[in-house]
């Protein structure tokens, strides 16, 4: 089959349905459903396939068992295959024994994506694999990076390079090996780490970048390991690292990291002792104004603080948060709504009382910066006495940007500030009022 033709096939397939894409497949004659079956661009998701070819450097951030590998060596296999002129590719794995049990004989390794027509053969003596026009694979260890020296390549592929040992004198050795043809190329396909050297190829000029999920692949995992591994790690550190491919970084000087949010984990809060609605009011409202902090916390009978709920919200009007915030309070059948009154103080307890005369509102004023109001919660969470009811992601990820973010002009950590309020007021402040009684 033709180039174009092939091109017309995958662009008409691409445009179908599912049940159309079968009936589709079974119209081919046996040559034409061969080259369909052969052909990557028809069946990758677009996460598998660069979004442009003059690329200098392609990342895939995935989840595990994402299709990253796969992807990897699709793309080395075609290139190989469509080569004007034999060529010599990199292959680089955290280990030689995982370069060639994940890159040349895995499951979605080259030697079982490759084509029945243009099969290569693995020469484990020589760490090597030769395609039958003469192109060569060599494979390589992280934990060499001088083995790099000498020889010279077309493109590489770099797998898990967020494992790799030596990570950032492996990838200068490597650049120094890429120097064949007129444009060479890498791939790095890595469940993403905090690494300093993976977030500065990110940010290179030219650099692309994919970013595929664990579940995306769903139809290619075992049935159960989804909802397994979702279940037991989805929205955890670990789970948007491993799952949701995602880069989570800690600040060292920062007062909450993940770690310490980690370990401050619970799958469900006891009974309650106290509840509190917290709102953290922002200055304006629309679109230009930053969020309304709304967190639910709870002291619980064994005398640690519970977060139960994130309800912040980007109201288009005060009357937009505080239904929020109320609805929030009576769902809890909370003892108190906690408002700071900074921002228009008399503003805040109007708003609320016109929603609901009902709900008791208790004012708070913002008399020290937000660091140094956020500093004692630090410490509760450091002594483990505050909890996390369940996963609540941004909220996390603003505690852990939390330096940042106050940083920057005209950014607010509305949840932080909330949350800050509400840990504050059950524990580092004397309740007013009669609490009432809490079953959770």
């Amino acid at each position: 089959m033709t180039t174009r033709c092939a091109r017309s096939l995958r662009s008409a397939f691409k445009r179908l349905s599912l049940p159309k894409r079968k009936l589709f497949l079974e119209s081919l004659t046996s040559d034409e459903l061969q080259a369909a079956l052969d052909d990557w661009n028809i069946w990758a998701r677009a996460d598998q396939l660069p979004s442009r070819l003059d690329f200098r450097l392609w990342i895939l951030l995935g989840g595990r068992g994402a299709g990253k590998t796969r992807a990897g060596a699709e793309w080395v296999s075609q290139k190989v295959r469509h080569a004007s002129e034999p060529l010599r590719v990199a292959l680089i794995g955290p280990t030689f024994a995982e370069a060639r049990h994940v890159m040349a004989e895995g499951v979605s390794g080259l030697l079982n994506v490759a084509r029945d027509d243009f099969r290569p053969r693995y020469e484990s003596s020589k760490h090597q694999i030769t395609w039958p026009d003469g192109s060569m694979a060599q494979l390589f260890s992280a934990e060499e990076p001088d083995s790099l020296r000498g020889p010279q390549f077309h493109y590489a592929w770099c797998d898990e390079l967020a494992k790799w040992s030596k990570p950032r004198a492996t990838w200068d050795m490597l650049q120094f090996a890429l120097r064949l043809g007129d444009k060479p190329q890498a791939v790095v396909t890595t469940t993403p780490r905090p690494l300093a050297l993976l977030s500065e190829l990110i940010q290179a000029e030219g650099t692309l970048l994919s970013r595929s999920r664990t579940k995306q692949n769903g139809a290619n995992l075992a049935p159960d390991f989804l909802a397994a591994i979702t279940a037991s790690y989805g929205g955890t550190r670990l789970g948007r690292q491993e799952l949701e491919g995602e880069i989570l970084t800690d600040n060292p000087d920062a007062l909450f990291s993940r770690s310490l949010i980690e370990a401050a984990r619970c799958p469900q809060a006891p009974a309650m002792k106290r509840i509190v609605v917290a709102v953290d009011p922002p200055a304006g409202s629309g679109e230009k104004h930053n969020a309304c902090g709304i967190i639910a916390a709870g002291l619980g009978v064994d005398g640690l603080v519970y977060v139960l709920d994130d309800f912040t919200i980007k109201a288009r009007s005060p009357s937009g948060w505080a239904a929020r915030a109320i609805a929030l309070y009576h769902a809890r059948k909370a003892d108190a709504l906690i408002a700071e009154a900074n921002q228009g103080g008399d503003m805040v307890k109007s708003v609320l009382a016109n929603m609901d005369a009902s709900v008791p509102v208790r004012l708070v004023h913002a008399t020290r910066g937000k660091h140094l109001r956020a500093e004692p919660v630090a410490a509760l969470y450091e002594q483990g006495r505050v909890k996390h009811a369940g996963v609540f992601a941004s909220l996390e990820d603003e505690l852990c940007e939390f330096e940042s973010i106050i940083a920057s002009p005209g950014a607010s950590p509305d949840r932080a500030d909330a949350l800050v309020w509400a840990v504050s007021e059950l524990v580092l402040t004397r309740p007013t009022g009669t609490p009432r009684a809490h079953v959770m």
